[in-house]
């Protein structure tokens, strides 16, 4: 809100307009004024001081000879008031015709408000003109008072139709989620009832896979490298038949202290590498793994973060360049207002992406890239966040295009659940 300006304009910027077709009349008047610091105007005729507020519409007072050759005061005083921008300055007529009173009534009548008379007396001039310049400021201060208060008064008029709009914008947004979140209510109970038919028409398949892949390898007749890859096989049905009963899990309850295991995340993460090993060989590809910390967690859903990254960085790899994939962690000490934690980096030395996108990244079926250029359907690093979330942590990317990428994982060392300390790293 403005504040309204209560000063008074300075002397220096009281400006008045002396018109007489006498020189020595003018410096007389200019000398008396002086003492006072008005900036004085001199015009020597009526036509000269017409020509003079063409331009300049800020005086304060107008001191007018009325006696002047060509146009005379009066005549001068009628064409100034014919403008509106001129009309609200007073003028004082300066006449050697002592109380004439048909030349007072004439000089009132083109709206002239005092007379000086000659010779000018040079008290009663500055007592006069002092008169009228306090009008003067007290006018400007009326006028200021007068802006400030329009102004405070449109902006209090569209601050008003601001909050009715913004009253209206929540009463619409507050409707549309009320309706928002009984559709929303409807579509979890769908998922649900989804997930949970599809994990049970899941594992039906997956026993079948196990069942005969045990007859195959019962028999005793395959080679070395057959029965190898058959257990790969067994093996990889037996994760899938846990990461089923964990989704059927995830997607029928909150989770809870319960869910929450003491973890190493050494062994998670061997046996994510174990899964990905025939991509690894395919890449030529190398994983770094240093000491790992003991943590709480659930140990299908983190394997399945460190599965899903290691694959991403296997997958957006570097032409003609092997690649490689480094973990390790540094643990987080307690603060005031946060519990120790852990912060665990994946990085790699892959084609790396645009920093605008690192948000983007998490997002469900967002892709950077082409079909063409890289496979898979686009959920893998949300269900990375979405893991990281169930256990009360954060995930966030760095990466420049050509510099590789860095996943960076901070979680609790704790869920509720106590991680015995001599194994913590």
């Amino acid at each position: 809100m403005m504040k309204p300006n209560t000063k008074h304009p300075p002397k220096s910027d009281i400006k008045i307009l002396v018109v007489d077709d006498r020189e020595d009349n003018l410096f007389s008047i200019e000398a008396i004024l002086e003492k006072d610091s008005y900036t004085i105007v001199k015009a020597n005729s009526g036509r000269a001081a017409l020509k003079i507020l063409l331009n300049e519409h800020d005086f304060s007072l107008i001191l007018m000879d009325v006696q002047m050759p060509d146009l005379n005061g009066f005549e001068t005083a009628t064409i100034i008031y014919e403008r509106d921008k001129l009309k609200d300055i007073p003028i004082i007529f300066i006449t050697a015709h002592d109380y004439d009173e048909d030349i007072i009534f004439k000089g009132y009548r083109t709206g002239g408000v005092d007379y000086i008379y000659k010779p000018i007396n040079p008290d009663l001039l500055r007592v006069k003109v002092g008169v009228f310049v306090e009008l003067y400021r007290k006018n400007y201060q009326l006028m200021l008072h007068e802006q400030t208060l329009l102004a405070t008064n449109h902006s209090l008029q569209k601050e008003i139709e601001e909050r009715k709009a913004s009253e209206e914008k929540v009463r619409m947004l507050n409707a549309r989620l009320v309706e928002n979140n009984i559709q929303l209510k409807e579509i979890n109970e769908e998922l649900d009832q989804f997930a949970y038919v599809a994990s049970h028409d899941l594992q039906e398949p997956l026993r079948k896979i196990q069942v005969f892949s045990d007859k195959i390898l019962s028999n005793g007749k395959q080679d070395e490298e057959t029965e190898r890859y058959f257990k790969k096989i067994i093996s990889s049905s037996q994760r899938m038949q846990s990461l089923i009963n964990d989704l059927l899990s995830f997607s029928r309850h909150p989770t809870g202290s319960a869910d929450f295991k003491p973890i190493d995340l050494n062994e998670i993460v061997s046996e994510a590498i174990v899964e990905l090993e025939i991509k690894i060989e395919k890449s030529q590809g190398e994983i770094i793994v240093d000491d790992l910390p003991r943590i709480a967690g659930i140990p299908s859903l983190i394997r399945q973060l460190f599965y899903n990254l290691i694959s991403n960085a296997l997958k957006f790899r570097k032409k003609e360049v092997a690649p490689k994939v480094f973990i390790y962690s540094r643990k987080i000490e307690a603060t005031d207002h946060t519990t120790p934690s852990h912060e665990i980096v994946v990085a790699d030395n892959g084609i790396g992406f645009d920093p605008q996108f690192a948000g983007d990244i998490f997002r469900v079926f967002k892709r950077l890239h082409s079909y063409h250029d890289f496979e898979g359907s686009g959920i893998g690093l949300s269900i990375c966040k979405k893991i990281v979330d169930k256990h009360n942590g954060t995930i966030h990317a760095e990466s420049k295009p050509g510099n590789g990428a860095s996943f960076i994982i901070r979680v609790p060392e704790t869920q509720g659940v106590q991680v015995p300390e001599e194994v913590i790293v």
